[in-house]
C-alpha cells in the first residue's frame, strides 16, 4: 500500500471576494509540480460563492466535470439548451467531449453557495457532449457508500456515469463506525466534515489522503464524519 496525504491548509487558495476557492491540484493560478493530479483526477476545488454572482459562460472539453453542491443552490445554463439548478444532495455530470459552454451562478441575494467541483479526463476524447444530474437520497449513505457517479460501461445502479472507468462515492458515518471500503481502482479520500481515521492516518476537516497497490481500505469515524472516495485509474496517467 502507498498512501499521500494532503492536508486542509496545504491545499491552493484563491480569494477573489466573490469567489474563495481552495485547489486541491494545480489549477489556474496555483501551481505546484507535485499536486498536478491524482491519475484521472485532474480538479478537485472547494469553492464557496458569494450570493448574486458567478462563472460566467466559459467553455469546457475533453473533461469529465462532476458537481455536488453542499451549501445553498447553483443555477446552471450551457450551450445544450439546459436551464437548471443544483441543490444539495443533488449531484451534476458533464461529459465535455467535444466541447460546450456553461455558467454558474447564485441566484440568492443572502446566502452563499458551497459546492465541490471534480475534473475527470475521459478515457475516450471527443465523444458527443453530455448532461445529466439527480436527486440521491442521503437515508442511503448512513455508515454505508452511496455511489453517485460510474463508468458509462459499467454503471452502478442507481449513478450517474461518466466517460471513465472512476466511481465517486459518499459517506455520512456515526462516531465510532469502523467499516472498509473495496478499491476498484486507486482511491482520493476527502473528508468534507469531522474526524476520521483511514489506514492509521487521522484527517480532520478538508484532510485528504490518496491510496494505490491495495485492494482494501480500512476506514473509523472519530467523531460524525462525511467523506467523498474519488476511486480513479492511475496507471495510465
Amino acid at each position: 500500500m502507498h498512501k499521500i496525504k494532503h492536508s486542509a491548509n496545504s491545499r491552493g487558495l484563491a480569494d477573489h471576494g466573490w469567489l474563495k476557492s481552495n485547489h486541491s491540484f494545480s489549477f489556474a493560478n496555483y501551481y505546484n509540480s507535485d499536486r498536478m493530479n491524482f491519475g484521472a483526477l485532474r480538479v478537485l476545488n472547494d469553492d464557496i460563492v458569494q450570493p448574486k454572482m458567478g462563472f460566467g459562460t466559459h467553455p469546457h472539453q475533453n473533461m469529465e466535470i462532476i458537481s455536488i453542491p453542499l451549501k445553498g443552490t447553483l443555477s446552471h445554463k450551457d450551450s445544450m439548451n439546459n436551464i437548471r439548478s443544483l441543490e444539495v444532495n443533488e449531484v451534476q455530470v458533464m461529459s465535455a467531449g467535444t466541447g460546450l459552454t456553461h455558467s454558474e451562478f447564485n441566484d440568492s441575494k443572502t446566502d452563499e453557495v458551497h459546492f465541490l467541483q471534480l475534473w475527470i479526463m475521459p478515457e475516450k476524447l471527443g465523444i458527443t457532449p453530455s448532461y445529466n444530474q439527480k436527486i440521491f437520497n442521503p437515508e442511503n449513505r448512513r455508515n454505508k457508500f452511496q455511489t453517485l457517479v460510474s463508468p458509462r460501461t459499467n454503471q452502478v445502479k442507481g449513478s450517474l456515469t461518466i466517460n471513465q472507468q472512476a466511481y465517486i462515492s459518499i459517506i455520512d458515518l456515526d462516531a465510532g463506525v469502523y467499516l472498509k471500503y473495496n478499491l476498484h481502482n486507486a482511491a482520493y479520500f476527502f473528508v468534507i466534515s469531522g474526524k476520521v481515521v483511514i489506514e492509521n492516518e487521522e484527517l480532520n476537516h478538508r484532510d485528504a489522503l490518496g491510496v494505490t497497490m491495495t485492494n482494501k481500505v480500512s476506514l473509523r469515524a472519530i467523531s460524525d464524519a462525511k467523506l467523498i472516495v474519488i476511486d480513479v485509474p492511475v496507471d495510465l496517467f
